[in-house]
């Protein structure tokens, strides 16, 4: 290997200049977040969407101040979030008008389309709020739980993937006709574990009128919530929450069918949230694990898909996953090997991944004795 190949001080110059280039759009893209974070917990972009406005009236609508307005206003022109009118002269900050285009506002502020994206700035928001303990727990081992990323994490949690059950999980179950089948049991009954904020719970109530759900969390305020969303709703006469882990469900043969979705890879004890489940089910019950699609192995670089699950990893998955002492620490990057070790060790003898499309990064995977 030659001394330019080596890197450090020697090595090209347009390869130092390139890399320097992502890191600074790595740190604009960052601030670009948080400010969509702002615009999200202000009340702003809700209020774009709306009608056009200055400063003042934005500072009015909502309450808040008229000179951060501005300035978050200005930024987000410059930024192409907004468009802004083109005033001219030494009134023209507060004259001047700013309109959040249609497209941007189903991105930032429509809860129920596919394409919502504000609870993934809420959830790097509370990521980098917690920064300080995070570091702690790199340091010394341990982590830092969900409750300590605080209401920020859970609801963009819940926020982020609502409308990915209201409009893709009723159809998407529907096309694995046996797994269809076994939903519409009369009086089938349906695990929900790992609920949090419900909106799966619902959605399964929905597409499934014969059914009853049960939820399961650990989470005191998700299921507060999860309760509440099933009440608005209309459901809350066939889905009840439980404040209970995956490792202490109900009793044998309880379930025709139990799902875990998005919740494994955070368990501390996944084999014993499976062995539980699987003791849970009549004798011809399935428990369906929806996960991240991540790769079946390492590979660097990796797609963008593992580069975004590493990222939740670091800073919200692994460290929630190690608070709890004797944890297996999994990681959001849980590979289908290490679900199906899982499964196997749980005794479960056939692990089969559904042809399951709709939902955007994720994978479907059976598990059956």
């Amino acid at each position: 290997m030659s001394t330019g190949e080596q890197g450090g001080a020697d090595a090209p110059e347009t390869d130092v200049d390139a890399f320097a280039d992502r890191v600074f759009g790595s740190v604009l893209g960052a601030f670009e977040t948080l400010s969509i974070h702002v615009g999200d917990r202000l009340g702003w972009y809700d209020v774009l969407t709306r009608e056009p406005c200055t400063a003042g009236e934005l500072a009015a609508a909502t309450g808040t101040d008229a000179r951060y307005a501005r300035e978050w206003l200005e930024q987000q022109a410059a930024s192409g979030i907004l468009e802004a009118s083109t005033e001219t002269g030494p009134e023209a900050s507060a004259t001047r008008r700013f309109t959040l285009p249609p497209a941007h506002a189903e991105v930032l502020a429509d809860r129920h389309s596919l394409a919502y994206s504000a609870p993934l700035a809420r959830m790097f928001a509370a990521a980098a709020r917690a920064i300080d303990p995070l570091l702690d727990a790199y340091r010394g081992g341990g982590g830092v739980s969900w409750a300590e990323l605080g209401d920020d994490a859970r609801e963009a949690q819940g926020d982020v993937n609502r409308p990915w059950f209201e409009h893709r999980l009723a159809p998407d179950l529907a096309s694995v006709p046996w797994l269809h089948d076994l939903l519409s049991r009369p009086g089938a009954r349906i695990a929900d574990v790992g609920c949090g904020h419900g909106w799966s719970s619902v959605a399964l109530a929905h597409a499934y009128p014969e059914a009853r759900i049960d939820g399961h969390d650990v989470d005191v305020p998700s299921l507060e919530s999860a309760r509440d969303h099933a009440r608005e709703s209309g459901v809350d006469d066939r889905v009840a929450f439980f404040r209970a882990g995956g490792e202490e469900l109900a009793a044998p043969g309880t379930y025709d069918v139990a799902f875990v979705f998005e919740a494994l890879h955070d368990m501390p004890f996944p084999v014993d949230v499976l062995r539980s489940i699987r003791e849970a089910l009549v004798p011809d019950g399935v428990v369906v694990v929806m996960d991240e699609a991540v790769g079946e192995s390492f590979t660097a670089p990796a797609d963008d898909v593992d580069r975004i699950m590493y990222g939740y990893s670091l800073f919200i998955c692994l460290p929630d996953g190690r608070s709890t002492p004797g944890s297996v620490g999994t990681g959001t990057v849980m590979r289908q090997s290490t679900l199906e070790g899982y499964a196997h060790e749980a005794g479960f003898g056939r692990v089969e991944v559904l042809p399951i499309e709709g939902f955007a990064s994720f994978r479907f995977s059976a598990l059956r004795r």
